[in-house]
């Protein structure tokens, strides 16, 4: 089944300095009733709207595609809602130094990048688009790196930061499959391997 094709994103990016960001801040509990996406955006950070200078009620920031986010972000309880509300508001991926496992998990299934850098990169980030909320953020996901114009920074005046993600996660949001279009996409490998599998138990000319 196809899913979310990413490869590489540049987009404008969402600083959002805050540690230990739980799943109920994300989305509160009083929005789970649903089981569809539908308006799930409205409900992303919904107690935290409306405090002085949230960034997600910056008109500015409308249509930015990349949080920047504090160190284990996502943590509290498993709600997928989380990832849903995400990526309803228009976000592909999520920057920190690090997040709950579960919640990246989640995130994965839903076509969201949970980019894990180091603090040290993380923190010249978060300084750079500080200084330009216009700076075009490139989460590479083919590279597995974050990259952003840093002048005198580096060499090439272009900052770097490393991150990982599961090796079977990649290769799904590479190709734009879920595990059951992954799965589908090895039939004919399947097939072969089964035909192979019946020929050495039963011989051709062999006795079945």
């Amino acid at each position: 089944m196809t899913a979310p094709r990413f490869t590489s994103l540049t987009a404008r990016a969402v600083v959002l300095d805050a540690a230990d960001v739980d799943t109920d801040q994300i989305i509160p509990a009083r929005f789970l009733k649903t089981t569809t996406k539908d308006d799930l955006a409205g409900a992303l950070f919904a107690d935290w709207r409306g405090r002085p200078g949230f960034p997600l009620d910056d008109p500015g920031n409308a249509g930015a595609q990349v949080l920047i986010a504090g160190p284990n972000f996502g943590c509290g309880s498993s709600r997928e809602h989380a990832a849903w509300a995400l990526t309803a508001w228009g976000f592909r991926a999520v920057i920190a130094p690090g997040f709950a496992d579960i919640f990246r998990g989640n995130a994965l299934g839903q076509g969201l990048v949970p980019a894990a850098i180091p603090v040290d990169d993380h923190a010249r980030l978060m300084a750079a688009v500080g200084r330009d909320p216009a700076l075009p953020v490139t989460v590479d996901l083919d590279a597995q790196e974050v990259r952003w114009m840093c002048g005198g920074g580096a060499a090439d005046g272009v900052c770097r930061a490393a991150f990982t993600v599961d090796p079977f996660a990649r290769r799904c949001l590479l190709d734009g499959v879920d595990e059951l279009g992954f799965l589908l996409g090895m039939d004919r490998a399947i097939a072969a391997h089964e035909a192979d599998a019946d020929e050495a138990r039963h011989p051709s000319g062999g006795a079945r």
